[in-house]
């Protein structure tokens, strides 16, 4: 089976990006890293591809009069470069519904809570406001409407009592690193797919089942 031509989509750092590259070093995984795009010209992900041999492009929203134009360009941009999937990793942007569309069941992200818990920005503060015992990250196939659609793979930490956003941050970009590049594997061999918007996942692997809670210790 080929692999699939992948583009992943960052605004910032890029370090889901490079867990995603790690991985797809492997010549047995299923997705090939072809393609970086990024919105702000000032991306440190954007050297860290290039350093990988990865073409990586900056689509600036300011050159474009509207967030359709924009997106037609994202759009116009991947097609040419014959991509298969898009991974959103660190985005900052929202995405028209028409994009969303056009690349239904093929665009997949990573949000740095258990959804549906905690949508949107300031997870860790949020998670912590409430109290909660387990936070995460969540990989999901993208709908329009934001941190939506059908869940891949969620990864748990542990919310510690002495906790503050920053300290959660680290011990759920951590797990974000490992969930990532599981869930992109899944969904690129065709293991996992959507039927009524729900994802199933063909012979589940062991990891994807551990998954459920990376450290079950508290501290």
């Amino acid at each position: 089976m080929p692999r699939r031509r992948t583009a992943i989509l960052i605004s910032g750092r890029g370090s889901n990006m490079t867990a995603l590259l790690e991985a797809a070093r492997d010549p047995d995984y299923p997705a090939e890293i072809v393609l970086v795009v990024s919105n702000r010209e000032s991306a440190p992900g954007l050297e860290r591809a290039r350093a990988a041999g990865i073409e990586a492009v900056t689509i600036t929203s300011k050159s474009f009069s509207s967030r359709e134009a924009f997106d037609t360009a994202l759009d116009t941009k991947l097609r040419d470069a014959d991509i298969d999937m898009v991974c959103l990793a660190g985005f900052m942007r929202l995405l028209t519904p028409g994009f969303v569309a056009a690349w239904r069941d093929r665009l997949i992200n990573i949000h740095p809570s258990l959804l549906p818990l905690f949508p949107g920005l300031d997870t860790h503060a949020a998670a912590l406001s409430a109290g909660v015992r387990l936070h995460g990250c969540t990989v999901h196939f993208v709908r329009a409407e934001v941190d939506s659609g059908p869940i891949i793979a969620q990864a748990a930490v542990p919310v510690l009592f002495a906790d503050t956003p920053d300290t959660l941050a680290d011990r759920v970009l951590g797990a974000e690193h490992r969930l990532y590049p599981l869930a992109l594997s899944l969904v690129a061999s065709g293991q996992a797919r959507v039927v009524d918007e729900h994802v199933v996942v063909d012979d589940p692997p062991d990891e994807l089942v551990g998954t459920a809670l990376i450290s079950p210790s508290f501290g």
